[in-house]
């Protein structure tokens, strides 16, 4: 499993110095630099390239974790996207409208001569796809397995649900089926699930709504518009306080009795089984790496 912390992934779109200026400050986890979608008209797509790598190399994002969107193979664009930005203190690439995974293995092929040519340790970029159509769910498997560098996925419904030809609901019903394939592949290749974006960015209600249900079907953190969101987003995608104060007592237990040759341990009633075990580990792992982020 990735060692990346991955609550928040915000989008910031590239060409806009004073939003990315802004984005240094905030408190996301992954910072998202858009030169896709948000970058128009593609004029502008140069620009974005050249503001990110003037502020990577002034130092406001030293220790940031900074996964550049780039444009798909189709665009024109993929060649210039990774031969400017395969520079250090990018941490890799987010691989938008994947179809199959032969996308992403042409990407990492691409990745891997860069690397090569530059003396760069081979697999130093990672790949987060973006799921954002019907073919990639169905193709999903092959995606998640497509390279050693994919560390996550994440899923893009706006576009998805256009490429099916179908409707976001209000209560958005119409994503579950999607978002539960996702989270399910993901998990089963031990790579993180990435939730969709909340589109309407200032009802933080409804975007509780959404982070309840995402944190149920088994996600790792959720894509971002706007730091407004940040302070839900981490506070359901970090472990509560009495979830770790009772993860280290399951652990303690479960410990002592292998120790004392019982079975199975017993905390407040109930057995400690294995899974209970394994949830535990997972939780302290995952809180460590959110104190070991504001040291």
């Amino acid at each position: 499993m990735s060692s990346y912390l991955m609550r928040s992934l915000m989008f910031v779109p590239a060409h806009n110095e004073k939003l990315m200026r802004s984005a240094a400050k905030t408190d996301a986890d992954v910072l998202l630099f858009d030169i896709e979608d948000s970058v128009q008209p593609v004029s502008n797509k140069q620009l974005a390239r050249d503001k990110m790598l003037e502020l990577l190399n002034e130092g406001i994002f030293e220790n940031r974790i900074i996964f550049p969107r780039i444009n798909d193979r189709e665009s024109g664009q993929l060649l210039q996207d990774v031969l400017q930005l395969s520079v250090k203190g990018i941490e890799g690439f987010m691989y938008p409208k994947a179809k199959r995974g032969e996308d992403i293995y042409f990407f990492d092929k691409l990745l891997e001569t860069i690397e090569y040519e530059r003396g760069i340790k081979i697999g130093t970029f990672k790949i987060i796809p973006l799921i954002e159509t019907a073919s990639a769910v169905s193709y999903i498997n092959e995606i998640c397995t497509s390279s050693e560098r994919v560390i996550a996925i994440a899923y893009g419904s706006e576009d998805y649900i256009n490429d099916l030809n179908g409707i976001h609901d209000e209560k958005h019903e119409s994503l579950f089926v999607p978002r539960a394939i996702i989270a399910n592949a993901a998990r089963a290749h031990k790579i993180y699930p990435i939730d969709t974006v909340h589109v309407r960015v200032k009802d933080l209600e409804d975007l509780e709504t959404n982070l309840i249900l995402s944190k149920n079907l088994g996600f790792e953190g959720m894509l971002s518009l706007n730091p407004i969101e940040l302070p839900l987003i981490h506070q359901y995608y970090s472990p509560t306080e009495e979830e770790v104060e009772n993860a280290r007592k399951m652990l303690y237990l479960s410990k002592k009795a292998k120790k004392e040759g019982q079975g199975v341990a017993i905390m407040d009633g109930k057995f400690i089984g294995p899974p209970f075990v394994l949830k535990a580990k997972r939780i302290l792992e995952k809180n460590e790496k959110i104190l070991n982020k504001y040291v």
